[in-house]
């Protein structure tokens, strides 16, 4: 019989934008699976309390460094993001009078409304220009 050696344990998976799992940016060291435990492996079997004492010491020191390179990393990426939606965005800028159309949400579509009933509402007239994030 075949023993089984993947993880399943919630929060032993590394996330790609922290590389860390939560387990390990949350209590300084890696998850140890109970399959590991009742079954004879290399990392249970070379340990010993006073080797895993000293060793429980040092993930604890180095846990911060690890949290703040993940805030790093994880700003890095939102960057990143920000920069690709920002270069393939398309906006647009209204000037007084000109027409528009509103969407039509399914939270304001009227009640009896079926699925071919209209997506836009309009056309509307821009009366003034309220600034930058207004609704």
């Amino acid at each position: 019989m075949a023993r089984s050696t993947t993880r399943c344990v919630m929060g032993s998976t590394a996330k790609t934008s922290m590389r860390e799992t939560p387990f390990s940016l949350v209590y300084g060291t890696e998850t140890l699976v109970p399959v590991e435990i009742g079954e004879p492996s290399t990392r249970y079997t070379h340990t010993n309390e006073a080797t895993n004492e000293e060793e429980l010491r040092v993930n604890l020191n180095l846990t911060e460094e690890r949290r703040e390179a993940t805030l790093i990393r994880m700003a890095a990426q939102k960057q990143m993001i920000e920069r690709y939606y920002n270069k393939k965005a398309n906006l647009r800028y209204f000037k007084i009078g000109d027409f528009v159309l509103k969407k039509v949400f399914q939270s304001t579509k009227a009640v009896a409304a079926g699925k071919l009933s209209q997506n836009w509402e309009g056309p509307y007239r821009v009366k003034s220009i309220a600034g930058k994030r207004s609704v």
